[in-house]
């Protein structure tokens, strides 16, 4: 069905005069820059950066798992009708890939997983990517820089204005991963992340925590008896305190783990939700990419660190 969407995309390209003209989605604010973004992690950021010269729309939202994302006709519209375009890449969107390509050779879009150098990047196994790149702050911030650039590039006159945005926002980013510093009290045998699918690699490798995910990279990926039966001989063995669900992703997996682990004489609590692959809505805390990051920060050293 992906070559019915580039049809779409062809056809959207050849109406976008007329569908601006007779009211298309987005701020018609006269010298607003329309972005569409795919995920709230980059959508949220570039708001704050472009402040009111910029309308931005996210196409997934809240509990939206971007890895089975996908695109309606509607989003594609609104992707068109854009001026710029951000997307994560490496994959996350696999369903969108043919999209994005397509769009490209009309307007700019980028790829924030294009602005981080390949040795900077975590592989499974097989080899693939992983995605999920905002968990490490450092890799967020260099792909929301060349963002940025790119939004001088296609607005000079505003440059001045997004630049001194940006540095009020890394200002925030820099105070954000010295509060992160608190992860390194907990205890060393406990600085084990087990969570419903591999979101959080990055996560670990910034803070030196062992992160073991019941599912691939994907929550495409198949989870056999077997991956259950290994998480729940970790959890005894290194005698695990917690273990976490995500906000995209049922619980019932991490619910048979805990259970497992019981049955072995092992009282393993839920630590708490975590927000992986999607924030939490928009206007809260957890629905802006800092507070969401000081949310999942918080909630594991709570459930870890056994109140120490």
């Amino acid at each position: 069905m992906k070559w019915i969407l580039i049809v779409i995309v062809l056809m959207t390209v050849a109406a976008t005069a007329c569908g601006r003209a007779s009211g298309d989605d987005g701020d018609h604010r006269e010298g607003v820059i329309r972005i569409v973004t795919t995920i709230a992690q980059i959508g949220e950021p570039i708001s704050v950066i472009g402040g009111d010269r910029v309308s931005v729309t996210s196409l997934m939202g809240p509990g939206i798992d971007p890895h089975l994302y996908k695109a309606s006709q509607g989003d594609i519209s609104k992707l068109q009708n854009a001026d710029i375009v951000f997307y994560n890449g490496l994959h996350l969107e696999g369903n969108m890939v043919e999209i994005f390509d397509e769009i490209r050779k009309t307007k700019p879009v980028m790829a924030f997983g294009e602005a981080v150098a390949e040795q900077q990047l975590l592989k499974d196994e097989e080899g693939a990517v992983d995605p999920h790149i905002w968990f490490d702050i450092h890799l967020w911030r260099q792909a929301l820089d060349e963002a940025v650039e790119r939004l001088k590039q296609y607005a000079p006159e505003h440059a001045g204005y997004f630049e001194a945005n940006k540095k009020d926002y890394f200002a925030k980013l820099d105070q954000l991963v010295e509060d992160s510093k608190k992860l390194s009290l907990i205890p060393k045998e406990r600085r084990v992340l087990v969570t419903a699918h591999d979101a959080f690699g990055y996560f670990g490798r910034m803070h030196d925590l062992e992160v073991v995910g019941l599912q691939g990279l994907s929550t495409e990926d198949e989870i056999g008896l077997s991956d259950i039966q290994e998480t729940i001989d970790l959890l005894v063995e290194r005698r695990i305190p917690a273990v976490f669900i995500e906000s995209t992703i049922p619980e019932d997996t991490i619910r048979s783990v805990i259970e497992g682990a019981a049955k072995r004489g092992m009282e393993v609590r839920l630590g708490g939700e975590l927000y992986s692959d999607a924030m939490g809505e928009a206007g809260t805390e957890e629905g802006t990419y800092i507070g969401m990051y000081r949310h999942n920060m918080n909630t594991i050293y709570e459930a870890l660190s056994g109140g120490e």
